[in-house]
């Protein structure tokens, strides 16, 4: 990227607020960049409409048997492994479901990998390797919306039919001409120039919760706003499992344990068990026939 290209970015201007934060007291340094990541959150909520639109595209695809595919380079690419990594334990999806392609590969998790973002066909060759197809989601995360690593991965996805995203910090990008749902939040320049790991990194988490989180509530994963799909693989999710029965339905914990123990740690299956009066099997096939939805599956029997 030439001189002239990196100036033009909102994410690569001098903040003016922030002009002396090398020469003031620590706590000072503190406030500023407190002040700097209080406009974060507003600056998410004016990509609302876009942020939903997005849910809605990936929702649809993989309830057709699709994913959704991160494609990032440095700290966006690591946002992206974050989030996916974060859907099985959290929502009990398939670690497929959900993945992080990061430019240089898993190295480039810890360390930079100079010169990886640079190549438009590395992205392209990264996606043909996940054997991406129609019916996937690729969502492109880049702060300057210029990554061509993220942008060959972008092309790639359009050319052979995929839904194609982009979350980026700056306006008017060549990602966003791209994108089908281009979400473009504008949080403006950073506390240090150029470091875009800070408020462009928030707003990037911000936006890539909401998109995973929309997605896992319209696919049936959440009951209320308990994750009645969580994994119980350790003590505190197990405890956290007997807690989301017990405030889903008001049993005691005694037989929370008992249903988690006979539906072999299955929250959600426990509480519809509990909620309805059925038989395990029963009450499995039922939940099957409405794609894991714990209310519409209570709605069908009270038809």
């Amino acid at each position: 990227m030439n001189l002239n290209k990196l100036e033009s970015l909102v994410t690569e201007e001098r903040n003016p607020n922030t002009l002396n934060i090398d020469s003031v007291s620590t706590e000072e340094i503190i406030t500023m960049i407190n002040e700097e990541d209080k406009k974060v959150a507003f600056a998410v909520e004016k990509e609302k409409s876009h942020i939903a639109k997005a849910v809605d595209v990936i929702a649809e695809r993989l309830k057709n048997g699709g994913r959704l595919i991160y494609v990032g380079a440095g700290t966006s690419g690591r946002l992206g492994i974050v989030d996916a990594s974060e859907c099985p334990p959290t929502f009990g999806v398939d670690d497929q479901l959900v993945q992080g392609i990061i430019a240089g590969g898993n190295t480039a998790i810890f360390k930079a990998v100079e010169g990886a973002e640079d190549s438009i066909e590395l992205g392209k060759k990264d996606l043909i390797k996940r054997n991406i197809n129609k019916n996937d989601v690729i969502c492109g995360i880049a702060a300057s919306g210029r990554t061509p690593y993220v942008i060959g991965a972008m092309k790639y996805g359009k050319d052979i039919g995929s839904a194609v995203i982009c979350v980026t910090m700056n306006p008017n990008s060549e990602m966003a001409a791209i994108a089908d749902v281009p979400i473009s939040v504008v949080v403006g320049p950073e506390v240090i120039m150029g470091s875009t790991r800070m408020k462009a990194g928030t707003a990037q988490k911000m936006v890539l919760n909401m998109l995973t989180t929309g997605t896992m509530v319209k696919l049936g994963k959440v009951y209320g706003n308990l994750m009645v799909d969580v994994q119980s693989t350790n003590e505190k999710l197990i405890t956290r499992a007997k807690r989301i029965i017990m405030l889903a339905t008001g049993v005691d914990i005694t037989t929370a344990e008992k249903y988690l123990k006979e539906t072999e740690y299955d929250v959600k299956l426990s509480i519809f068990m509990i909620q309805t009066n059925l038989d395990k099997e029963r009450a499995k096939k039922i939940l099957n026939d409405n794609n894991g939805y714990i209310q519409k599956a209570i709605d069908s029997i009270n038809k």
